[in-house]
């Protein structure tokens, strides 16, 4: 197993007035091809900077960001936009669909800068509405749907060009317990049976809870990692800090 995301003493210094906010202290981290990871934290502990970090939404002040062995952080924002594309999948707390179009098109979305036809575009958004079992909801919008299927559709968008790295930010935080769970399940399966790289950022420990690993982030910096359930046996050693 090789590793997919490698953090090397990652500083983000933000300047408000002037004032200096240190987001990110020092952090270093790597996740391997295949985990499913939370990231938890309270409010203003840097978990959001580092997701925004890990999906090419930002880059660091100092220090080294590898996704697929490439260092991100000298490259240009055209670049950025192409790793975002190709490599990366969004999931995000407030389904983020366009209302007057359908679950198939809001599937569709990501495939219009690749250069299919059409008919290949829709193919391939049918495919993965399928996956996250939506199957004959294609021609629905969202305000035919419940939450959990908007978030649904909202996963697909992200699984249908095959990303190496699928983010997820508070992705229950909208919806019911029941909802959550079907969605919290879909992640998990998606993530047992298809290996695809899941990493999501959550307050809420019973959602952590489907995860294999879980990481503390505290003022910018580690508190704690560790494993849950089994680990792959290349994986990092269990830290507490």
């Amino acid at each position: 197993m090789s590793s997919l995301i490698e953090c090397e003493d990652v500083w983000k210094v933000y300047r408000v007035g002037d004032v200096e906010v240190q987001a990110l202290r020092g952090l270093s981290l790597t996740i391997e091809r295949g985990e499913f990871v939370a990231i938890m934290g309270s409010s203003g502990s840097g978990k959001s900077t580092l997701m925004n970090m890990l999906g090419c939404l930002d880059q660091p002040t100092k220090g080294c960001y590898r996704l697929n062995g490439i260092e991100v952080g000298g490259l240009r924002p055209d670049e950025l936009a192409g790793i975002r594309n190709q490599q990366i999948g969004f999931v995000f707390q407030s389904f983020n669909l366009i209302p007057r179009t359908s679950a198939l098109e809001n599937a569709q979305l990501p495939l219009f800068y690749r250069g299919l036809s059409l008919k290949d575009q829709r193919a391939q958004a049918a495919a993965a509405l399928g996956r996250v079992g939506l199957h004959g909801r294609e021609d629905h919008y969202p305000t035919q749907l419940s939450g959990g299927q908007q978030q649904r559709v909202a996963i697909a968008r992200a699984l249908v060009t095959s990303p190496s790295l699928l983010l997820a930010d508070e992705p229950t935080g909208n919806l019911d317990s029941q909802s959550s769970r079907e969605i919290m399940g879909i992640l998990e399966a998606l993530n047992r049976d298809e290996g695809i790289t899941i990493i999501l950022v959550t307050h809420e420990v019973d959602v952590a809870a489907y995860t294999a690993r879980e990481i503390v982030i505290h003022d910018g910096q580690i508190r704690s990692d560790r494993w849950t359930k089994a680990r792959p046996p290349s994986s990092q050693v269990e830290v507490e800090i």
